[in-house]
């Protein structure tokens, strides 16, 4: 017990009185600008590829651009999120000069955009087909009537799905570090390196990890029942 007190005591030491919380703080910062910039991110394109899917009769251009959907939500959704960073970073990237915070916000939008469209498909097609159908008989285009009428009201349906995917986007930051990137999961190495503790540091960066879940299992539900007073009026 005293050796475990004395690892907790030289990981708060150099967390508070070397300013290794301002680096910390920075990796929380990232962690949740990746996180939630990438969700964004993902919807946008998430939304378009599920728009192309569920589309009814289909012109050859719509057809090829739902096949390219198709093969990218299947390279996304096939491959490690790890990989990706790494080949973005070192190949697709490389000699660009852009910001390595910029690269994983990147990279993590395009992973959950594969995810995102088959969400929003389902949630697309949990919407009454009649509402798509009062759009085309006011004489809004296809398009029109999905970005102002039916997409909306999907987003509403499936909240929670994207609650979810919020969350293993915020864990799965902690991959990036792999392109230089300062995390929440790098902040801590940091410590763990000049301390020579691998289980402390770590203890306390799950217990982050858990707070971060829990805030946003919060939030998600929060919205959720304001969503549905919303419905209810």
């Amino acid at each position: 017990m005293s050796d475990l007190g004395g690892k907790i005591e030289t990981f708060f030491k150099y967390l508070i009185d070397y300013k290794n919380y301002e680096t910390v703080l920075l990796g929380l910062r990232n962690t949740l600008t990746i996180a939630v910039c990438g969700l964004l991110i993902g919807i946008v394109i998430g939304s378009a590829i599920a728009t192309l899917k569920v589309a009814g009769s289909r012109s050859r251009v719509v057809h090829a651009v739902a096949y390219i959907g198709d093969a990218y939500t299947g390279l996304f959704r096939g491959t490690p999120i790890i990989v990706q960073l790494i080949v973005f970073h070192f190949i697709v990237f490389r000699g660009s000069g852009i910001d390595s915070l910029l690269e994983a916000v990147i990279v993590f939008g395009l992973n959950s955009g594969a995810y995102v469209a088959e969400i929003m498909r389902g949630g697309i097609l949990s919407v009454d087909i009649g509402q798509t159908e009062a759009g085309r008989s006011l004489g809004l285009s296809y398009t029109t009537t999905m970005i102002k009428v039916v997409i909306p009201q999907a987003i509403k349906n499936v909240v929670p799905t994207l609650g979810n995917e919020l969350i293993a986007l915020t864990k799965d930051t902690s991959v990036a570090g792999y392109v230089a990137t300062m995390d929440l999961n790098a902040a801590i190495g940091i410590i763990s390196g000049a301390t020579y503790d691998y289980i402390v540091p770590y203890l306390f960066l799950a217990l982050v990890y858990l707070i971060l879940v829990v805030l946003i299992t919060v939030l998600i539900r929060f919205a959720e029942r304001r969503l549905r007073k919303s419905e209810r009026r």
